[in-house]
């Protein structure tokens, strides 16, 4: 299978003002993409756009219904659109903060579910578009101090998993990256160490190679640390993956 033709499209970044989110934009625009940048922090968008020419800044809440709305209306029209949101506070289930998990779910999730339940009708319409939901290696099983995230990027995976049975045939693409640890101000809460911790720009270039390829479906990454959770996690009773994790 060719490589997807990339220059002169138009990807909609969903989470392009911090880690991640920011250096795909910057891995894109190399490529010849037209950038839609979203994110809460108009300040840190129009930073990021400064440095790329012709970038697109279009401030949106994922957590707020009439946000996402009025966003729809400017970028709908993508060819592509990269789900890049990642909340994050460690917290185990004895210190449950129930505010703060609901906005985890909220903001990984939920956002997904505004922005993709808004975006479809005419995208299936079209017969045409590419998506990218950026997930974790902490959706594939059970992790401790993980309380919310994991929860809602293995929904998150989930969902990519139903759009891509229900999409096949329409001309609507659906891929999902699983990566590990990446250095950002999110992975400095973590008070352990994180095993293959990744910079930024090196998780983008590995998304990069999904990005580029109809196939695969998904991607996890870093190995042999990815490994653990897709393979080892899947055949190892879960008593004893219990142990390994903990």
């Amino acid at each position: 299978m060719s490589p997807r033709t990339l220059e002169g499209k138009t990807y909609w970044l969903v989470g392009a003002s911090e880690g991640l989110g920011r250096e795909l934009a910057r891995e894109l625009h190399r490529m010849g993409v037209h950038l839609i940048l979203s994110a809460r922090n108009e300040e840190r968008l129009q930073e990021l756009a400064s440095e790329l020419e012709g970038a697109k800044v279009l401030p949106m809440d994922v957590t707020d219904t009439e946000s996402v709305r009025a966003a729809m209306a400017e970028a709908g029209h993508a060819d592509g659109m990269i789900y890049s949101v990642g909340l994050y506070e460690p917290m185990r289930a004895q210190e449950w903060d129930p505010e703060m998990v609901e906005r985890v779910a909220d903001a990984n999730f939920m956002g997904a579910l505004r922005v993709l339940g808004r975006l479809m009708p005419g995208w299936v319409e079209r017969r045409s578009g590419h998506i990218v939901l950026i997930g974790s290696l902490a959706a594939f099983k059970g992790l401790p101090g993980s309380i919310g995230y994991g929860a809602s990027k293995a929904a998150l995976r989930h969902l990519a998993e139903d759009m891509y049975l229900d999409l096949q045939g329409t001309g609507i693409d659906v891929q999902v990256a699983n990566p590990g640890f990446i250095r950002t101000r999110l992975a400095e809460k973590n008070s352990f160490t994180m095993t293959q911790l990744m910079e930024p720009a090196e998780a983008a270039r590995r998304v990069m190679t999904l990005i580029r390829n109809p196939e695969p479906r998904q991607i996890s990454f870093p190995r042999p640390f990815s490994l653990v959770f897709t393979v080892l996690g899947r055949w190892l009773p879960f008593r004893l993956y219990a142990k390994l994790v903990s």
